[in-house]
C-alpha cells in the first residue's frame, strides 16, 4: 500500500520515514481492543478517531462488523449508522492524521477539465484525489474512506503531506457539481437528440407525418361536408377497430393471467449487494417531503450501500428547506437541477443520473411508499434473469381509493395495468410501456439507450419501447410501491391530459419509420404499440362519438321515426362498443384486485360512463395541447393522502441497518 502513495497524492516520491507534524501517536491498547484488531484488522487505525468522536468500544466492533458483513468501509458504515456526520468525522479524521480540514472548496479553484469533475461525481473509488490552487500554493484535497493508506502516506512523505487538505465527500461534490453543471444540464438536455436523434420527441413530427397531418386537417372537413354519410361511416370503422383492439387486449389480459412470480424469501448476504442508486424527482412537494425521507429510510438495504438522489429544481427553496428539515441521513443527498431545457421530470432525472455511483437505479414520485424489500426483489430478478432484462416494473397501489369516487376509479384503473395487463405484457415478452415510478434498471442498459427523453411528457412509456428497440426486455415484480390518486377532477384531468400527449408523441416517435420499428420490435410487440399509444388515445376521444350515435338513434326510436340500415348498424356496432368496452375494464380491473379490497367494485360500474367521458375529455384537451404546446409538464400537486393510513406490509429489519 505504501508504494502507491506517493503516486496517488502527488509527483514526490518518498524522501525517508518520519512522522507528520502533529499525527496523534498510536494509543495505549487493552486487550479487548488487540483481541479486536484481529479480527477486523482496519480497525486498528480507527482507534483514535472514534476516541475523537466519543464512540464506545463496543459501537467500534458493531461498526467494524457492519463493514465486513456489508462489504464497505468503516468510514461508510460510520455515516450509515449515524454515528456522526460528514463535517465531524472530517475533522476526528484529519485531527488523527494532523491534517487540515478544507470545509468549502472554490469550484472554480479545481485544477481539473469539467468532463472529468462530472465524472468524479459517480465514482465509487474508495479514495478521491483532486488538487486546488490558492493563489501560489497548490494544495491536494483528499475525500478517502482509507485512513490507514492515507496515515501509511503521510508518515512516508511529510513534506508532500504538508500539502494534503481532508475535504468531506458534500463539500466536493457541492463544488464538483457547480464546476460541471453547465456540461450536466446540457447531456440532460441534449444527449439523446444528439446520439439517437430519431428517437428524440424534440422534433413533434417529421416531413412525412406532418404531411399526412395536414392532409387529414384538409381533407376530412371536405369530405364530411361533401359526402358526410359514407365519411362518418369510414371513420366510425376506423374508430370501431382501434376500440374493439383496446377491449381484446384488456379480455386477452384477463383470460390469460397476468399474475406476477412470488419473490424469493431467501435474504441475501450484504457483502454481494451492489451499490443501488434511488432517484425521487421532487418539485413543490414540501407538504410531504418529511413522509418520503422516512418512507426511503426503510429501504431493506445496507445503508452504506444505498445512493439516494432527492432531485429538485434549484429555485425551489420551499421543498429543498423541508427536506433539510426532515435531516435525511447521509445517504440522502438533494441534487438541485439548474434551471436549464425544458422543466420536466425526465430532464430533472438525467441530470441526477450522472451524480448516482449505483450500478442499479430505480426511481421513485415524490409521494409513494415503496414496499421495504422491493429493492432486494429487483434485485435477485436481476440475478436470474439474463443481461437483456433491462427494466423491472413494480406495481404501484392506491392508498386513497375511498377518499372520493374519482380515486376510486383510479385505483381500480391501476389495479387493471400493474396487477393485469403489465404482467401479462412481460410474460409474453412483448412491448411494456413503463409505468412514471418504481422502475428499476440496469445502469448500463439505461445509459446505452440515451437515458430519459426530457422533450417526452410521458418519458417511461417512450422508454419502454425505446428500450425494446435496442434488444433489451422489461420484465414485473410482486412488491408494491404505495402511491395516492387525484381525488379532485380539477388534478386528475391536467395529469391525465400529459399521459395522452405523451402517449401521442411516443407513437409520433416510434413511428417515424414504420419499416424500421416493426423490424426491430417484431409483429407482435409492433401491433401492442399501436394499440397502446395510438388505440388509447383513439379510444378514448371517439367514445362521446359512440355514446353520441347511440343518443341520436335512441331519440329516432323515441319518436317512432323508422331506422334505416346505416342507423341499425350503428345501434349494434355502438353498442357492442360500449358493453364492451365497460365489461372489460370492470372485470380485468376486479381480477386484478386482490380479494380483500373488492368489495364496493359494483360502484365501479355506476362510475364508469363518467370517468370514461372525463378520459374524453382529456384526450381531446391532449390533442389542442400536442399542437400549440407539445413540450408543456403539468404538474401533478400531492400530499392529498397525507393522513391515510399506511397499508405497507412488514418487512422485517433492514439489510445492514436495523439488524446490525
Amino acid at each position: 500500500m505504501r508504494s502507491s502513495g506517493p503516486d496517488v497524492f502527488g509527483d514526490e516520491r518518498p524522501g525517508g520515514r518520519g512522522a507528520l507534524h502533529g499525527f496523534a501517536p498510536r494509543p495505549e491498547y487493552s486487550p479487548a481492543r488487540l483481541a479486536a484488531d484481529r479480527i477486523f484488522p482496519e480497525l486498528s487505525h480507527w482507534w483514535g478517531v472514534f476516541e475523537r468522536l466519543g464512540i464506545p468500544d463496543e459501537d467500534a466492533v458493531r461498526i467494524a462488523a457492519a463493514a465486513e458483513r456489508n462489504g464497505t468501509s468503516i468510514k461508510a458504515n460510520v455515516l450509515a449508522l449515524e454515528y456522526s456526520g460528514e463535517e465531524k468525522l472530517a475533522q476526528a479524521m484529519a485531527d488523527e492524521l494532523g491534517l487540515e480540514v478544507q470545509k468549502e472548496v472554490d469550484p472554480d479553484s479545481l485544477v481539473l477539465p469539467d468532463r472529468q469533475a462530472a465524472a468524479l461525481l459517480a465514482t465509487t473509488k474508495p479514495t478521491i484525489v483532486v488538487r486546488l490552487t490558492d493563489g501560489a500554493d497548490t494544495r491536494v484535497l483528499v475525500e478517502t474512506s482509507q485512513l490507514g493508506t492515507l496515515a501509511d502516506y503521510a508518515r512516508a512523505v511529510p513534506e508532500a503531506a504538508r500539502r494534503l487538505r481532508l475535504v468531506t465527500a458534500g463539500a466536493l461534490r457541492r463544488a464538483l457539481v457547480e464546476r460541471s453543471k453547465s456540461l450536466l444540464s446540457d447531456i440532460a438536455t441534449f444527449d439523446l437528440f444528439t446520439r439517437h436523434p430519431a428517437y428524440s420527441a424534440r422534433t413533434v413530427v417529421n416531413a412525412w407525418q406532418g404531411c399526412v397531418a395536414g392532409a387529414l386537417a384538409i381533407g376530412l372537413p371536405i369530405a364530411m361536408w361533401t359526402w358526410p354519410a359514407a365519411t362518418f361511416g369510414i371513420l366510425h370503422i376506423v374508430f370501431t377497430f382501434f376500440f374493439l383492439s383496446c377491449v381484446a387486449l384488456r379480455f386477452a389480459a384477463l383470460a390469460g393471467g397476468g399474475e406476477t412470480l412470488k419473490p424469493d424469501t431467501e435474504r441475501p448476504c450484504p457483502a454481494d449487494l451492489p451499490i443501488y442508486s434511488v432517484l425521487v424527482a421532487l418539485y413543490k412537494e414540501a407538504e410531504i417531503a418529511g413522509d418520503l425521507v422516512a418512507a426511503l429510510r426503510k429501504l431493506d438495504w445496507p445503508a452504506s450501500k444505498l445512493d439516494v438522489k432527492l432531485v429538485c429544481e434549484a429555485d425551489d427553496a420551499g421543498t429543498i428547506a423541508a427536506i433539510h428539515a426532515a435531516r435525511p441521513p447521509s445517504f440522502m443527498q438533494v441534487v438541485e437541477v439548474p434551471n436549464h431545457g425544458p422543466r420536466t421530470k425526465p430532464k430533472a432525472l438525467n441530470y441526477a443520473m450522472q451524480i448516482c455511483r449505483g450500478a442499479f437505479i430505480v426511481l421513485y414520485d415524490a409521494e409513494d411508499r415503496p414496499h421495504p424489500r422491493q429493492l432486494i426483489e429487483a434485485w435477485q430478478r436481476f440475478q436470474e434473469a439474463g443481461p437483456d432484462v433491462a427494466c423491472l416494473q413494480a406495481p404501484l397501489e392506491i392508498t386513497n381509493g375511498d377518499r372520493s369516487w374519482i380515486a376510486r376509479s383510479f385505483a381500480f384503473e391501476y389495479a387493471a395495468l400493474f396487477r393485469g395487463l403489465l404482467p401479462w405484457l412481460s410474460k409474453r415478452r412483448l412491448l411494456l410501456p413503463l409505468g412514471g415510478t418504481s422502475n428499476h434498471f440496469r445502469r448500463s442498459a439505461l445509459e446505452e439507450v440515451g437515458r430519459w427523453d426530457p422533450f417526452n411528457v410521458t418519458e417511461d412509456a417512450d422508454l419502454g419501447a425505446r428500450l425494446l428497440r435496442f434488444g433489451y426486455r422489461t420484465e414485473t415484480i410482486s412488491l408494491p410501491t404505495l402511491e395516492e390518486a387525484p381525488e379532485r377532477a380539477r388534478i386528475w384531468i391536467p395529469q391525465r391530459t400529459r399521459w395522452f400527449k405523451g402517449w401521442c408523441q411516443t407513437w409520433l416517435v416510434h413511428m417515424r419509420s414504420p419499416a424500421a420499428f416493426y423490424r426491430e420490435i417484431g409483429p407482435r410487440s409492433f401491433m401492442i404499440a399501436q394499440i397502446l399509444f395510438g388505440g388509447m388515445v383513439v379510444s378514448a376521444a371517439v367514445h362521446p362519438v359512440f355514446i353520441g350515435t347511440l343518443g341520436w338513434v335512441g331519440y329516432n326510436l323515441a319518436i317512432g321515426s323508422p331506422l334505416s340500415t346505416f342507423q341499425s348498424a350503428l345501434l349494434v356496432v355502438d353498442t357492442v362498443n360500449i358493453v364492451a368496452g365497460y365489461v372489460s375494464f370492470w372485470l380485468l380491473g376486479r381480477q386484478s384486485t386482490p380479494p380483500e379490497r373488492r368489495s364496493g367494485t359494483w360502484k365501479i360500474v355506476l362510475a364508469t360512463p363518467v370517468y370514461w367521458m372525463m378520459m374524453s375529455y382529456a384526450a381531446w384537451r391532449s390533442l389542442v395541447q400536442l399542437y400549440r404546446k407539445p413540450h408543456l409538464w403539468e404538474k401533478t400537486p400531492h400530499g392529498a393522502s397525507a393522513a391515510a393510513p399506511d397499508r405497507q406490509p412488514a418487512a422485517g429489519l433492514p439489510l445492514g441497518q436495523a439488524a446490525e
